[in-house]
């Protein structure tokens, strides 16, 4: 019987190494490692891991092509469905999708795909590319407008731009990529990454004009006046918090005004980039997923000392994807489980000195299926801290829709859309996470792909 060869997994550099700087943890495959795994695949004939991508990826003819040592055939059949395959090889989850649906993984270890998909983009790059792709039918075909340069943003953007339609997308930021830029820590996903992601998008045709904050510059009535079709991927940048006595005090931030600090204004390499931001020894962060995960490691690159996690359920049911789990545990974060903030208390400077917090324990299943964190009575405790960061969820950017009475929300401000991404106003998509809430880049990256084809379907 021949021997059963098990996943080959990427080496990465040593936690003593990575936690005193922003460099890459994991290295990637040699092309020898990448044509090993890739010769794993058994080639199924119902490829149940297509039907586990959001856009589509023709998994089985990429791998096929990356055992045969063709890289550059491999990159371009990738790309077919996917323009950000650098991006998606890095903070996808694969082990809930497209892995998940791997047949070798029913009795064993599924296909690496997302190492895979990260090693053929990789090796792309490096690689002379041709000179353009632009379409060739940019002056015959209507113009459409883009909303944001995140995920959905640009994939919808690329999509349309294949299929010959003059796309423009604005950006409210100064630099694009949305929460591919400003959200994810450059240890996890390198910027320089992204740029070249985007320069990809651009080559396709797509214009870029930043600094155009749409619902002020433009509204979206003002746009369906100059383009056929609109699409709106502005994001979730609204911060969620608990409301809970002392989280207006010195010291405590939201996840997405620390990490922006520290991503988008380059904090970690200040003072050659000046934008201070004082952490101190401790460190609290709130929350149990991969931005929880990323405002933890980053505070310890970042020189804290401790760098707690306070979830308040158990390390089971954190939605962060299990590798950062690891990670984190591995750089040694303290993960306080069952645990709820209930009140900061400060310092004579007013700055947060403490946080009082309540053991739980776990009920009966909620409506996501976890079961339900219960309180505890009598069980309150308090944790020196000189810093604490929210991580517990964003909600839509409210902008557009404050600005765009026709445009029907739910409650709690995400857009409402049909199937195909159909906002209530004729010829206005959107998708991502002003429609989802916070939620992952590769399922904003499949709403715009959705998006794209309703909008070719429009004005074909």
């Amino acid at each position: 019987m021949a021997e059963k060869k098990i996943r080959l997994h990427m080496a990465e550099r040593s936690v003593e190494e990575r936690v005193k700087d922003f460099n890459e943890v994991p290295q990637g495959y040699t092309p020898e490692q990448a044509i090993e795994e890739a010769k794993r695949c058994i080639q199924c004939k119902n490829p149940l891991c297509i039907k586990g991508c959001p856009v589509e990826v023709n998994i089985p003819v990429f791998i096929k092509l990356v055992a045969e040592g063709k890289f550059a055939e491999a990159a371009e059949k990738i790309k077919e469905t996917n323009a950000l395959p650098a991006i998606c090889g890095r903070v996808c989850p694969q082990e809930e999708q497209c892995e998940k649906e791997c047949i070798l993984g029913k009795r064993g270890e599924s296909i690496a795909i997302g190492n895979l998909e990260r090693f053929v983009a990789d090796w792309a790059r490096k690689k002379p590319s041709p000179a353009g792709h632009k379409a060739t039918l940019l002056s015959q075909r209507e113009r459409v407008a883009i909303v944001g340069s995140g995920p959905a943003g640009l994939t919808c953007a690329g999509d349309l731009a294949r299929m010959g339609y003059q796309v423009t997308i604005f950006e409210s930021l100064h630099v694009t990529g949305g929460v591919l830029t400003y959200g994810i820590p450059e240890f996890r996903l390198p910027k320089a990454i992204v740029n070249l992601e985007i320069e990809y998008v651009k080559s396709l045709g797509v214009e870029i004009k930043t600094d155009m904050l749409v619902g002020n510059v433009y509204t979206i009535q003002e746009l369906l006046k100059e383009y056929k079709a609109v699409f709106i991927g502005s994001g979730a940048g609204l911060p969620k918090f608990m409301n809970i006595p002392g989280e207006n005090l010195d010291g405590v931030y939201s996840a997405n005004e620390y990490l922006f600090r520290i991503n988008m204004m380059k904090a970690w390499q200040f003072p050659e980039y000046l934008t201070p931001i004082k952490i101190g020894k401790r460190v609290a962060v709130v929350g149990g997923g991969n931005v929880a995960m990323d405002s933890a490691r980053v505070s310890l690159r970042m020189g804290a000392e401790e760098v707690y996690i306070f979830y308040r359920r158990t390390q089971e049911e954190m939605p962060a994807r299990i590798e950062e789990i690891k990670r984190a545990i591995e750089e040694g974060i303290i993960f306080k489980i069952l645990t709820l903030p209930v009140k900061y208390h400060a310092n004579a400077s007013g700055w947060v000195s403490e946080a009082e917090c309540r053991q739980m324990e776990l009920g009966e299943p909620d409506a996501s299926g976890r079961r339900r964190p219960v309180e505890i009575p009598n069980s309150d405790f308090r944790i020196q801290i000189d810093t604490v960061v929210v991580a517990i969820g964003n909600l839509p950017n409210p902008l557009i829709p404050q600005n765009t009475p026709a445009l029907k929300t739910e409650k709690w401000g995400g857009v409402i859309i049909t199937e195909e991404g159909l906002t209530s106003i004729p010829g206005v998509y959107a998708g991502g996470d002003i429609v989802r809430g916070a939620a992952t880049v590769i399922s904003a990256m499949g709403d715009g792909k959705r998006a794209a084809k309703a909008i070719a379907a429009l004005l074909d």
